[in-house]
């Protein structure tokens, strides 16, 4: 591996004697990012600094992301307090919660737009799918952001803000990176080999433009299985962790003049994951005595298109604009076939399109209608045409499938004011009315209030509402034959969502700024009442299907504090969260608090120098409790408090520069404390008294090395 390493590092080195160095210019772009990192749109009237927010903000900035050699949104929020991440072995997708709630309720935006997925568009996102190569920056808000997002904002939102423009007349990245999966690297067939290029170029002053292409190329984890040309049947065919290879393409157009800023974004995914069976039929021979062993295998296919329009500007010389139209598309194909291992061949090839998402969706902000030195009034609408076919749950390829097409149309219009009653209080209240073709009108408000209290003190306050859509499964699914009754529900009504933030904030400097301090004390109130589960609703024949029956509550305290002393920065947090849910208020109320530890830090030291960046990622999850419905001794159902163990995660990397920033290595090592799987009670069905079940988090200590060029002038 080390050899294949070198191989790397001389082929990148050779470019060297390409590179034509701007390092002032260079230095000056990282000032300015830094500035930019403290300027936030996510939830704003107007792009403010995060201190004149009215709402609480977080901001993981690039360099963040570039210290942590991140190339997925889950690399990213991995560590992020309130924020978990479990891997799925058997789809290769991301599961996220968010103050316990999962990614139905919570939205993922790139720059102000929903992104699609194969559930819907925003929620349920899978975070392994987002590449990080053109982000500026990422900015967090927690809590019921209902009346600026619209449905699905319950828990929070996660806004991408994507890089637009450049000092620079030429801008070219290149990177590779490998990464051993567990102790397996193969310099093609195991470990991640990613490979990226970006080109970005102004035309003249007002035109700027950019291309990306990157291969991300996930060998799998095989553990103790032997992959897809293994023979024997004895179940250790295939791999433990599914092997997928993502391919990213990405373009950009900027035009900005005066006070008209117009660009387009169009972004291409391919995603392709393999499913080998562990199963082998040994297809033996009594007359000859021989074997010829074959398996059924599957290759999912992702596809999705994304385009993105955005005009800002003002009119009238006073009314602030901020326009975007687009449209995506997701398609998920299968290929199921019979391999013939010995000869290495596919038979009985089956190939279709098994699921699709398509949305037309339009944002629309204007603000300073009403602009005075005490008050600003901003009106706004979405416009979402959702449509669909197909379920995750019934898959169904080639003729005989029998696609149902639906569609979800939503038609918003909100309303959101700061008003400033003094120098030190300022209010934001907003609301918003939402027309549906399928539900009833819905309608939703918010409150929000800043404090400043003197000598750096800040105090804000959030109440805010957000309702949940029902997603195109719980809507549609008709998944019914021999074995199986699961129906959608089209009777289902959105969940109600609300929340209540409080944050207590404090900046310090002493010696001159030489030693800095930023601390965060908050406390949070969540409730969601008609939470929509799949229900036993009749017994002979067993038939399940969506209602909406639950509801959930969460309280809590975290703190947030930041450290800066000269070459160091430090972020340390720590979060007590309680649930309480409600499995099924019609027989039983489980409504008491189940709490739960989180800590977290991030840790830096710069020498100048050296060039060199030394990086500490940590998070900490205590034991988690959850009530589960499971069949007692006696055969009858009952609820349970079932428990997850606890688990620390821990990833180290080391960032230098060569050659005046021409390249950059990171070296580094994930999940440091070996981390593969935690042990839970916390399952639904069977008996409680049984042996634990185990949620795989991971594939064991990790080791990458990347390699990045970059050439500007």
């Amino acid at each position: 591996m080390i050899i294949q390493f070198m191989r790397l590092l001389l082929t990148i080195l050779l470019l060297s004697c390409l590179h034509l160095s701007a390092q002032t210019e260079q230095e000056r772009d990282s000032l300015t990012s830094e500035k930019l990192d403290e300027v936030v749109i996510t939830g704003q009237l107007n792009p403010q600094s995060v201190s004149k927010s009215v709402v609480e903000v977080k901001v993981i900035s690039r360099k963040d992301i570039e210290r942590q050699a991140g190339n997925t949104l889950a690399d990213v929020l991995n560590t992020t307090l309130n924020l978990n991440i479990t891997p799925n072995t058997s789809t290769g997708k991301s599961g996220v919660s968010l103050f316990g709630l999962d990614s139905q309720y919570f939205k993922v935006l790139i720059d102000n737009v929903p992104i699609i997925n194969e559930e819907g568009v925003g929620n349920n996102t899978d975070l392994t799918l987002i590449n990080l190569d053109d982000i500026e920056r990422i900015e967090i808000v927690e809590g019921a952001m209902g009346v600026q997002y619209g449905s699905n904002a319950v828990s929070g939102i996660i806004n991408i803000i994507t890089k637009k423009s450049s000092r620079n007349d030429w801008e070219i990245t290149a990177y590779s990176q490998e990464e051993t999966i567990g102790d397996e690297y193969e310099w093609f067939d195991k470990g991640r080999h990613i490979q990226s290029l970006k080109v970005g170029h102004n035309f003249n002053d007002n035109i700027y433009g950019n291309v990306i292409y990157t291969r991300n190329d996930f060998g799998g984890f095989y553990n103790e299985k032997q992959g897809e040309n293994y023979e024997a049947n004895d179940g250790l065919r295939g791999h433990e962790w599914l092997p997928k290879l993502q391919q990213n393409a990405k373009g950009l157009v900027s035009y900005k003049k005066n006070n008209i800023n117009i660009f387009y974004r169009f972004d291409y995914l391919n995603e392709r994951i393999e499913k080998y069976a562990e199963n082998v039929d040994l297809n033996e021979n009594p007359a000859t005595g021989t074997t010829n062993p074959s398996a059924l295998d599957e290759i999912y296919r992702n596809n999705r298109f994304y385009h993105h329009l955005n005009g800002t500007g003002t009119i009238f010389n006073k009314i602030g604009y901020n326009v975007s139209v687009s449209y995506q598309k997701q398609t998920k194909d299968l290929e199921r076939y019979t391999y013939r291992i010995r000869n290495q061949e596919k038979v009985n090839l089956e190939e279709g399109e098994y699921q699709s998402r398509s949305a037309f969706f339009s944002r629309g902000t204007f603000s300073n209608i009403i602009n005075t030195t005490t008050a600003n009034l901003q009106l706004g609408y979405e416009l979402t045409n959702e449509k669909g076919s197909g379920s995750s749950l019934a898959i169904v390829i080639g003729p005989e499938s029998d696609e149902i097409n639906q569609e979800l149309n939503n038609y918003d219009f909100f309303a959101a004011s700061e008003i400033q009653l003094t120098e030190q209080f300022s209010l934001r209240p907003g609301f918003r009315a939402s027309f549906s073709n399928l539900f009833d009108t819905q309608f939703i408000g918010s409150l929000s209030a800043k404090q400043t209290l003197g000598e750096d003190w800040e105090l804000r306050a959030i109440l805010g509402s957000a309702n949940r859509t029902p997603n195109y499964n719980e809507l549609y699914t008709f998944f019914v034959d021999v074995n199986h009754n699961v129906q959608g529900n089209p009777d289902l009504n959105p969940e109600k969502g609300v929340s209540a933030f409080l944050h207590l904030k404090k900046k310090s400097s002493f010696s001159e700024g030489v030693f800095r301090l930023k601390n965060k004390l908050s406390f949070n109130y969540l409730n969601l009442k008609d939470r929509i589960e799949l229900i036993v609703v009749n017994q002979n024949p067993l038939a399940y299907q969506y209602n909406n029956i639950d509801s959930f509550k969460a309280i809590g305290v975290f703190s947030e504090n930041e450290i800066y002393y000269e070459n160091f920065k430090g972020q340390i947090g720590a979060s007590f969260q309680g649930v309480s849910k409600v499995l099924d208020s019609r027989t039983q109320r489980n409504d008491d608090y189940l709490f739960n530890l989180q800590l977290n830090s991030n840790l830096s030291y710069t020498a100048p120098k050296w060039q060199t960046t030394f990086s500490l990622f940590y998070k900490f999850i205590g034991e988690q409790q959850q009530f589960v419905e499971q069949t007692n001794e006696a055969g009858n159902q009952e609820y349970v408090t079932g428990k997850t163990d606890a688990y620390s995660w821990m990833d180290a990397t080391i960032n230098k520069s060569f050659f005046d920033g021409a390249f950059t290595t990171t070296l580094g090592c994930r999940n440091l404390f070996d981390v593969t799987q935690v042990n839970t009670t916390a399952v639904e069905g069977g008996t409680h008294n049984g042996p634990p079940a185990q949620i795989p988090l991971g594939y064991g200590r990790s080791y990458f090395l990347k390699l990045t060029y970059n050439l500007s002038f």
